[in-house]
């Protein structure tokens, strides 16, 4: 089972050899997304690349049919603990009352030396 191809016209466009995202029935599971803007510039300031990374991981999402409540769960990727804080209220603020589950770790490095990467899985229905 190959699953449907998705691609998002709002996030960035893909880096290498791997498309936006995957749905298998009704679960979509997204690549990685770095703060890279659909011009193709980074954004570093924790807070808006959180907000950016969200925001093309969900349209993505939705290019499978899903919405933010069907998020199941997101992994996310910082370069630095101290960032955490940052991120955690642009998440928060992202999400509102609703809240998948989360992974969050450290990471030695990201493409464009930006501070987080992210991936979500998801399915999709309301």
């Amino acid at each position: 089972m190959k699953g449907e191809e998705l691609v998002s016209s709002q996030a960035s466009p893909a880096l290498g050899p791997y498309c936006h995202g995957r749905k298998f029935g009704d679960m979509i599971i997204t690549s990685g997304q770095i703060p890279l803007t659909k011009d193709g510039e980074y954004v570093f300031e924790v807070k808006e690349a959180t907000k950016l990374v969200l925001s093309n991981l969900l349209s993505i999402v939705e290019a499978g049919d899903g919405c933010k409540e069907t998020v199941a769960r997101v992994n996310v990727y910082l370069k630095s603990w101290d960032d955490f804080p940052l991120m955690n209220e642009a998440y928060a603020e992202f999400f509102g009352d609703y809240k998948p589950t989360r992974a969050c770790v450290q990471v030695a490095g990201l493409a464009g030396n930006v501070p987080l990467e992210a991936d979500m899985i998801a399915f999709a229905g309301n």
